[in-house]
C-alpha cells in the first residue's frame, strides 16, 4: 500500500486492523484508537481519498490501495495546513485527542466547488465525536479554511 505517499510493504496477519499497523508497525501515532468500534471517529484516515474508520477495517484490505493519515496534512514545506491553522485559530480542539480524526473526516470537503453551508458542515462532524469542543468552533474552523482556500 501507499502510506502519505511511500510505498510500504508490511507482512501482518490477516486479522490485524489497519489502525494497529498503521500506530504499530509504521509509527503513524496521528492515528488515534478511541473506541475501537468505529463510532467515535478517533481513527479516521483517508483510503484513495474518501475517510474512513480504520479500526474497522483489517490492513490487508488496504493492499494496492492509499492511505493517508493526519501526518501527511502539513504541506510539503512543513507549514500546516490550512484546515490545521483554522482548528487552532478557531478553538477547535482542547484535548486534542479527536482531533487527527476531524482533520482526516473534514479536510475533503474543503475540495467541494461551493463552500459547504454550517448545517453540511454540522452534518459532516457529527460522523465523529467530541466530548470537549461541541463542535462550533469545528464549524467555524471548517468555514474558515473554505476561505482561505478560496
Amino acid at each position: 500500500m501507499t502510506v502519505n505517499g511511500r510505498s510500504r510493504s508490511v507482512t501482518v496477519e490477516t486479522r490485524r486492523l489497519l489502525c494497529d499497523v498503521l500506530r504499530d508497525e509504521l509509527g503513524l501515532t496521528g492515528v488515534r484508537i478511541g473506541c475501537a468500534q468505529g463510532p467515535c471517529g478517533s481513527c479516521t484516515v483517508q483510503l484513495d481519498g474518501e475517510p474512513v474508520r480504520s479500526c474497522l477495517l483489517f490492513a490487508a484490505q488496504a493492499d494496492g490501495h492509499t492511505v493517508r493519515t493526519v501526518e501527511a496534512l502539513a504541506l510539503e514545506d512543513g507549514e500546516l495546513h490550512p484546515l490545521q491553522r483554522a482548528f487552532a485559530a478557531e478553538g477547535a480542539l482542547q484535548c486534542g485527542f479527536c482531533t487527527p480524526g476531524f482533520l482526516m473526516l473534514l479536510e475533503p470537503l474543503l475540495d467541494a466547488p461551493e463552500p459547504l453551508t454550517d448545517g453540511e458542515i454540522r452534518r459532516a462532524a457529527s460522523a465523529n465525536l467530541c466530548r470537549c469542543t461541541g463542535y462550533e468552533g469545528i464549524v467555524r474552523a471548517v468555514r474558515r479554511a473554505q476561505a482561505e482556500r478560496a
